[in-house]
């Protein structure tokens, strides 16, 4: 075995691998996002389903669902958004050196996405790319996006770019939950120098087990949920993290932490309310933390001077209160972050990151420079993470995240509008196509955007091949 300075040649000047620094400023340097080409309506899904009006629109915060047809499978969405990301940056595949995908639509119990994703890259011979894929509900993508940070930050980065890769296709049987539906995909380049800054020591995690939601039948895209048991943990795992992240920041000698800390707070996003109590629940631990004498400055909440935070999940009054108390801070800070959650819906793995796309869309790049924003994701069974970014103060820097993002907004209000009848239409046949093999897709492709990838086919041994719509050539280039 070589000793150190035998394997540099006996240089005892040159560094070793314990003293070189990180590299400076690691974070997102681009990203993009991919969602289907077509919607439902939720208030026609109200009308079709037979419930109250604003159950869907005001209840859950939801104003249009987006759905997969039977050409698309997360292999393909992942596909489309790495696609376009390295497309519209000029990436050379040849510099990305770790690829990582999060999801939990499994289509093969063995492999991976990411084994998909190299035929990208085959035409440059980069076979030379780390990584596969994480799982565990909505906390996939989380997961690979701190694997690929690390990665960037040890002795094993070699200088080139890391790729994290997060879909889903969220979908549910037919009731309550089926509105809760989305799908979609966000891809984000992992590197040093990058206009949004992942804080350095500065994150925190809460992980336990518990049934909540969980897909234990492979022929089902369909989950298994206990939705009450889904929320209560949702926001148990957020106060847990939560305080968590305030003792690690305090370790540090830093400030207090409180709401007023952070310019943006993000959330995963099942469903647009949802994140609205989240931001409540925080300003709850906000109060909570005060002083007897602190408190008494917030008259109006005497009433809450001694509640706990383990009896106040389910409390009404409680919830209202706050989310009262909170509603400046949730305007200007979260609901930002909505935009695409309430076009789109969930798209599990991809939430919290449809966020960050909503957040940035919300202003300009000289807006944007210098902010601080909190981000916490979660994943049942479960996992959950809070972590903290900053955005750039060089605005140029940032411009080039944001032109990426540009066409955002213009594809949303493209996309095709389907009705209720033909959005479960669309579900029916997606249940009866769910592993059969052979299978040939019935929908068509001429709605699609441009530059999506679809399952052309499956053979009698369930492998599939895609195909990519094309994309108009422009001077002829």
């Amino acid at each position: 075995m070589l000793t150190q300075n035998a394997s540099q040649g006996g240089n005892s000047s040159q560094p070793t691998d314990s003293l070189r620094r990180w590299p400076d400023n690691v974070g997102i340097v681009a990203m993009d996002i991919y969602f289907p080409a077509q919607f439902v309506d939720q208030s026609e899904l109200e009308v079709h389903d037979g419930v109250s009006q604003g159950k869907y629109t005001i209840g859950l915060g939801q104003t249009r669902m987006g759905f997969c047809t039977d050409r698309e499978d997360i292999n393909s969405l992942c596909l489309s958004v790495v696609n376009r990301l390295l497309e519209k940056t000029g990436t050379d595949p040849k510099k990305i050196g770790r690829m990582e995908v999060g999801t939990e639509t499994l289509i093969d119990k063995s492999k991976s996405v990411k084994s998909v994703l190299m035929q990208l890259f085959a035409d440059s011979g980069n076979t030379d790319i780390e990584g596969v894929d994480s799982t565990n509900a909505c906390y996939g993508g989380t997961a690979a996006l701190f694997n690929c940070i690390n990665w960037v930050e040890s002795s094993a980065w070699d200088g080139r770019l890391a790729l994290v890769v997060c879909g889903d296709i969220a979908v549910y049987a037919a009731g309550a939950a089926r509105p809760s539906g989305g799908a979609g995909a966000v891809a984000m380049l992992i590197g040093p120098d990058a206009p949004l800054v992942f804080d350095r020591g500065l994150r925190s995690t809460h992980m336990t087990h518990v049934y909540d939601f969980y897909k234990p039948d492979m022929s089902s895209e369909y989950p298994s949920v206990d939705a009450a048991l889904s929320i209560r943990c949702y926001l148990s795992s957020l106060d847990a993290c939560y305080a968590k992240y305030r003792a690690k920041a305090a370790a540090k000698e830093q400030k207090p932490v409180s709401l007023d800390s952070f310019d943006g707070l993000l959330f995963h996003t099942p469903y647009c309310k949802l994140v609205q109590k989240s931001l409540a629940r925080l300003a709850l631990n906000d109060f909570i933390s005060l002083s007897n004498e602190e408190k008494s400055l917030h008259p109006h909440m005497e009433k809450f001077h001694d509640v706990s935070l383990e009896n106040s999940y389910f409390d009404r009054e409680v919830e209202k209160a706050f989310m009262a108390h909170s509603l400046p801070k949730f305007e200007a800070k979260t609901k930002p972050s909505l935009y695409v959650a309430t076009n789109v819906g969930n798209m599990y793995t991809p939430s919290l990151y449809g966020g960050l796309v909503s957040y940035l869309l919300s202003d300009t790049a000289s807006g944007l420079a210098g902010r601080n924003v909190a981000l916490f994701s979660y994943g049942s069974g479960s996992a959950s993470s809070l972590f903290s970014i900053r955005i750039s103060s060089n605005a140029d820097a940032l411009t080039s995240v944001l032109s990426l993002l540009s066409d955002v907004k213009s594809r949303l209000d493209s996309r095709h509008k389907m009705s209720p009848a033909e959005f479960t239409s669309v579900l029916e046949v997606r249940e009866k196509a769910v592993h059969a093999a052979p299978y040939t897709p019935e929908a068509d492709t001429d709605k699609m955007f441009p530059g999506t990838w679809f399952i052309q086919s499956i053979d009698d041994k369930h492998r599939r091949v895609y195909s990519r719509v094309p994309v108009p050539q422009i001077n002829g280039h």
